[in-house]
């Protein structure tokens, strides 16, 4: 038996590179892993390390998933009320975004940061593209910086052509495992190859018909990096999915709501909708909490109620 990193995930193999030799098998899984009683398309992620038995010509047996320091789970994109693990074990991610080509979608953004907030994961965002920016779409990125960097999310402006931003982004994932992810369209495979130009990753285009761009990433990949640390590149999303079923979880995903709670009436139960005495309300109406955010926050217990309500249905059926 040996222990590896899982570097690759295609749904029914995965490449795992063992730790002692370096040598990548690809493997099949034996038995049932289940992730904390979670229904999840597939059991076993990017970045988990595993016990492997070898079989055959570059070829093993999963027989055990070691213990996760973290894992990023997202709503599976062909079945909506199953989960999808996305990466295990990582230090850091990393969000790429632009302003233009395609349009930011900010709502997006706080749905990545939901994503990956439950394990106190960093994030970092990524605005890509700058040298298309002109002044307006300039003061749109400031104002985000302004927004996210005020809640403790570092941002980065970014451009392959120019090579603005460039060594600071290197700087970022040197020596860390990072989970790297974006939007469809927004030059995330230009750009991890614009900084590790031996990877050599897909690029596509944006499609003039939709306006959003076209998938280049098929499955999650590991790729270690030649100035240290390793890069999990994931698909590009057009659409990022949201499962959560405890409202409070939502709520203490929002960094800067979840440290005002303790002053709201009913603590850490407030959900910061209608409660008497909520003192994210009180904040929102001093102008010392994001609109924005707000917004996007109230959509995802929408959300929740939604799901939690088929759930049920669900249930009543059987």
């Amino acid at each position: 038996m040996q222990i590896g990193t899982v570097i690759k995930s295609t749904g029914s193999w995965y490449n795992v590179r063992l730790n002692d030799s370096g040598e990548v098998l690809q493997c099949r899984i034996v038995g049932k892993f289940r992730l904390d009683d979670i229904p999840l398309t597939n059991p076993v992620g990017v970045g988990d390390l595993v016990e492997v038995h070898p079989e055959g010509a570059a070829e093993g047996l999963i027989k055990k998933i070691l213990p996760r320091r973290n894992y990023v789970i997202r709503q599976s994109p062909r079945r909506k009320h199953d989960l999808h693990l996305l990466a295990a074990n990582i230090d850091q991610a990393v969000l790429i975004v632009t302003v233009v080509e395609p349009m930011l979608k900010p709502g997006f953004i706080d749905r990545f940061i939901v994503m990956i907030e439950r394990d106190d994961i960093p994030v970092t965002i990524v605005f890509n593209k700058a040298d298309l920016y002109d002044q307006e779409d300039m003061e749109k990125f400031e104002e985000m910086k302004a927004l996210y960097e005020g809640i403790g999310y570092p941002c980065l402006l970014t451009s392959t052509i120019n090579g603005q931003g460039l060594e600071e982004l290197r700087t970022i994932l040197k020596d860390k495992t990072t989970l790297m992810s974006g939007q469809s369209g927004v030059g995330k495979s230009t750009l991890v190859n614009a900084i590790q130009p031996q990877l050599d990753l897909r690029t596509g285009e944006i499609s003039g018909y939709s306006g959003k761009g076209q998938h280049t990433t098929t499955f999650a990949e590991m790729f270690p990096l030649s100035f240290g640390g390793n890069l999990i590149d994931t698909p590009g999303i057009k659409v990022l999915g949201f499962n959560y079923k405890d409202k409070t979880n939502i709520a203490h995903s929002f960094r800067e709501f979840f440290k005002l709670s303790p002053d709201c009436r009913f603590g850490g139960a407030c959900l910061h909708q209608n409660e008497p005495g909520c003192a994210v309300q009180a904040a929102l109406e001093r102008g010392e909490v994001s609109e924005l955010r707000y917004t996007h926050y109230l959509t995802l217990l929408d959300e929740v109620d939604e799901q939690n309500y088929w759930d049920r249905k669900k249930v009543g059926m059987k």
